[in-house]
């Protein structure tokens, strides 16, 4: 029997339009292009095999724990990098200032490194004697320092209130007579020993990363830049660049403060004539990276340790160095961290709070570059697209 194309009959249509076809899911109401809108303009659903749609959740589920265990096996590492990667950042003005006068990129990291190098071994030579003739003057002078304190009209007064100096003598003779105190001593000097190997091993670690990226950042970012979709490249681009150049000049206007706040801590301390001007010195000039509070905290630890001198000297100390704070904050660091993105304080405070409690000082010295990258994607990018709505 011949048909003609007349005699074929027309495809069934269910209510709202939706035609039903051999090999469709007229259950599910499925077209044939996913998510097209049949019927009255309700998203098309589609119904997959339960044991596929299981199977794949077991294995999403699977492999995002997988990647946490990875990430919490290797977070030391992962802190590692952070710190190279801040450190690079932060060197990476001074290779493009270098490239800008012609030289090439590995010219430019060559003489980058070799003056770090430079500034750390005069600084250490110069610092490295003077601390250590003077760590051992005051190690030598605690049992003094501990006998004037015992001697003095005060000791005596709470003695005769607390009974302080029977106390202490107990515990002496219990530290003296117990073998498992002086078993947790000498296991205290080897864990001393392993931070100290520890500590060593992570600082060449963090150094040889920061060489390998400060070489390779322009890579880098190329690769990171090809990740973002084409049409969206260019502004990735711009954000990045303008994020990552910002956290170099924090780095370096941090370094050159803290630099500073150093110097005239020293300065402060012999004119006052505190003892140890040069350890606390340092003291002061690594507490003045930690960005708001560093430089207060620290002025404070020194200001105490001059009263155990006199309190004129803890008084000019004080005076001297908490004027320079203010000119710090309202002159100098400004004028330095002009080519950074501001922060507010009360931003500043709560990131380097968080922070802190992450990372410790690592994650202190990184909130305020990170709270600034925030700002930048705020500002550049919900804002304007919020604007748009």
């Amino acid at each position: 029997m011949e048909f003609t194309v007349d005699d074929v009959p027309e495809p069934a249509t269910e209510p709202g339009g939706v035609t039903a076809q051999a090999g469709a899911d007229v259950v599910t109401g499925r077209a044939d292009a996913p998510g097209e809108r049949v019927g009255d303009g309700a998203p098309a659903v589609v119904l997959r095999a339960p044991v596929t749609s299981g199977f794949l959740l077991t294995a999403g589920v699977g492999l995002a724990l997988l990647i946490f265990w990875m990430l919490s096996a290797n977070w030391e590492l992962i802190v590692w990098i952070l710190a190279a990667l801040f450190i690079a950042l932060g060197l990476d003005p001074i290779v493009r200032k270098i490239e800008s006068w012609g030289a090439p990129r590995p010219v430019g990291v060559l003489a980058a490194v070799l003056g770090l190098a430079g500034l750390a071994a005069a600084f250490l030579s110069l610092l490295v004697p003077t601390v250590v003739e003077q760590s051992a003057e005051f190690v030598n002078a605690v049992p003094q320092i501990v006998e004037d304190v015992m001697g003095s009209a005060i000791f005596h007064d709470l003695d005769r209130e607390f009974q302080i100096r029977d106390a202490v003598d107990s515990q002496v003779e219990k530290l003296v007579q117990d073998q498992n105190a002086w078993s947790q001593v000498f296991g205290g000097l080897v864990g001393l020993g392993q931070f100290l190997i520890n500590t060593a091993f992570s600082t060449l670690v963090v150094l040889v990363l920061t060489l390998y990226f400060l070489a390779s950042l322009p890579a880098m970012k190329y690769w990171l830049y090809r990740l973002a979709p084409r049409s969206r490249r260019v502004r990735v681009e711009y954000l990045a660049e303008k994020i990552t150049s910002s956290v170099g000049h924090y780095v370096m206007g941090q370094s050159f403060v803290a630099l500073l706040n150093g110097t005239v801590a020293f300065v402060a301390m012999s004119i006052a004539g505190t003892p140890y001007a040069a350890l606390l010195a340092f003291f002061a000039g690594m507490t003045a990276f930690i960005p708001l509070v560093g430089a207060m905290i620290g002025g404070l630890i020194i200001t105490g340790i001059c009263l155990t001198v006199d309190w004129q000297t803890a008084a000019l100390f004080a005076a001297i160095y908490f004027v320079y704070l203010q000119i710090e904050a309202y002159v100098v660091s400004p004028r330095v961290m002009a080519r950074a993105v501001a922060v507010p304080a009360s931003m500043a405070v709560i990131a380097v709070i968080a922070g802190g409690t992450l990372l410790g000082v690592l994650g202190a010295l990184m909130a305020i570059p990170t709270a600034a990258a925030v700002m930048i994607l705020v500002r550049e990018v919900y804002i304007p697209r919020q604007d748009r709505r």
